[in-house]
């Protein structure tokens, strides 16, 4: 990889760091839970990314990542889930 192709990729890793912080911070404190449990669904793309990259036999830094990147992802898609079960129970009315 040469160094203007980083450089380019560095660019829109911080665009985009930028203006995703930018979004989040202006959603209302009562629609960001809602938000953020349905947009952790969105990592199911990210755990399919990362089988493709742990996927070759050999042992690679791109295999370690994507495992490291595969657990990370697993784990974000079940705390969503966990989080919206959660903010659904808090709206069901409780039984006698």
């Amino acid at each position: 990889m040469n160094a203007e192709t980083l450089l380019v990729l560095l660019y829109v890793l911080v665009l985009a760091s930028f203006v995703g912080f930018e979004l989040i911070s202006k959603v209302p404190p009562t629609l960001h839970t809602p938000l953020m449990s349905g947009s952790n669904a969105i990592s199911g793309i990210t755990i399919v990314g990362a089988i493709v990259a742990a996927g070759p036999q050999d042992w690679s830094m791109s295999k370690g990542l994507g495992i490291v990147a595969l657990l990370l992802a697993t784990l974000n898609v079940v705390g969503g889930y966990v989080v919206t079960d959660r903010m659904l129970q808090m709206f069901k009315k409780k039984k006698k």
